[in-house]
């Protein structure tokens, strides 16, 4: 069985194509995919499970571009050097996967692809796509020399997957998912105006990404690092404080905010607690917080499990906080300097106290399911 190039819908264009195949064995899905990609985005080779499934692809051209929709079953596609040898002026091709989930690899990277987010290919270069189980893509399928990059800017953007909460994401994820449903509407004059757009538009917007990375340097980090803290301190009571919130507060992603605190040699999660534990520990050794348990100040600063603050807290300094709060209370109050307006009894400092011990962060234990740990603890 071959690929069943129908006729246009209603609605639609005649230069628009849909191909489509009913449930079939392997085989005849393995020949209906493989042509149906060639024609759409280029030679592949193509890999089907054994269960018959229904695919679909729609192209629709977009002035001098071209977008596409695909529906169908689990499925392997790879771009290989010997059809790349065969081909000419080969695409790029910039894809929203809208349900199911991908993996794609390119230029040495391999990376998951989740709903709403998007990933660029270029077809000039090896390439693997893999869907594990039913999915849906839409894409957009154009010349590699309008976006005007040189080679080692398109290795940056491969495989590269796009988050929806990034600035590039925020503005292409809609545009995209739209363009596709909406480009078999729009009569041959407005597409070309609109494609021309679209260009401009995607070369501002990778060029801005390709920026924020050439800036990714120490003293960006060093300038950026300390504003992150200061937002997790004012966020620490906060026990939904996750390394997404802060990435998204910050307009950056969360693979970005990870390597920010790689050099303080320390992972956000355990950042967050170990800043929690040094309020916590303050609060319990102020006489004037005495009426409140132990429970409230934990939750107080994030904390939600009592269990899991008794454990860390321990971990830390080497005593429970029941013990630390006891030893502050016994601990004498610190006399006031010469002129200095007595201070009052119920306001004892724990300046006068010896350290506890305090051990490395990487020793502190792992969160359990349920509790704070590397997001609220």
């Amino acid at each position: 069985m071959s690929p069943d190039i129908r006729a246009a819908e209603p609605g639609r264009r005649s230069s628009d194509t849909l191909r489509t195949t009913v449930p079939a064995p392997v085989h005849p899905r393995r020949t209906y995919w493989r042509e149906a990609l060639s024609r759409t985005f280029a030679a592949v080779e193509v890999a089907a499970p054994e269960e018959a499934c229904s695919d679909a692809v729609r192209t629709v051209r977009l002035g001098h571009l071209r977008v596409a929709e695909m529906d169908g079953g689990p499925l392997r596609a790879r771009r290989t050097e010997r059809l790349i040898a065969q081909g000419q002026d080969e695409p790029l091709v910039v894809t929203l996967l809208v349900s199911g989930a991908a993996r794609v690899g390119q230029d040495g990277r391999e990376v998951p692809l989740l709903p709403g987010e998007i990933v660029f290919s270029d077809m000039g270069h090896p390439m693997q796509w893999e869907f594990p189980q039913p999915f849906r893509t839409k894409s957009l399928v154009l010349p590699r020399r309008l976006l005007g990059l040189e080679e080692p800017g398109l290795r940056r953007l491969t495989a590269a997957p796009v988050r929806p909460e990034t600035p590039l994401g925020q503005v292409l994820s809609p545009l995209l998912n739209q363009l596709v449903d909406t480009a078999a509407t729009y009569p041959p004059a407005i597409g070309e105006a609109l494609a021309r757009h679209l260009v401009d538009l995607l070369t501002v917007l990778v060029a801005e990404r390709l920026h924020q990375e050439a800036d990714d340097t120490p003293g960006t980090a060093r300038a950026l690092l300390p504003r992150i803290q200061v937002f997790i301190d004012r966020h620490l009571a906060d026990p939904d404080l996750t390394p997404e919130v802060i990435a998204r507060a910050h307009q950056i992603s969360v693979r970005y905010l990870h390597r920010l605190f790689q050099a303080e040699d320390v992972t956000v999660g355990r950042w967050i607690q170990r800043r929690r534990l040094q309020e916590c520990r303050r609060e319990l050794g102020r006489r004037d917080t005495a009426d409140r348990t132990i429970a409230a100040v934990a939750r107080t600063w994030g904390f939600t499990s009592a269990a899991h603050f008794s454990r860390v807290f321990r971990a830390a300094y080497g005593m429970s906080p029941a013990e630390w709060r006891d030893s502050a209370a016994r601990a004498p109050l610190t006399p006031p300097a010469p002129g200095a307006a007595p201070e009052a009894p119920a306001a004892a400092s724990t300046a006068s106290l010896p350290r506890p011990p305090r051990l490395p962060v990487s020793r502190l234990p792992v969160h359990h399911p349920g509790e704070a740990g590397d997001t609220a603890a």
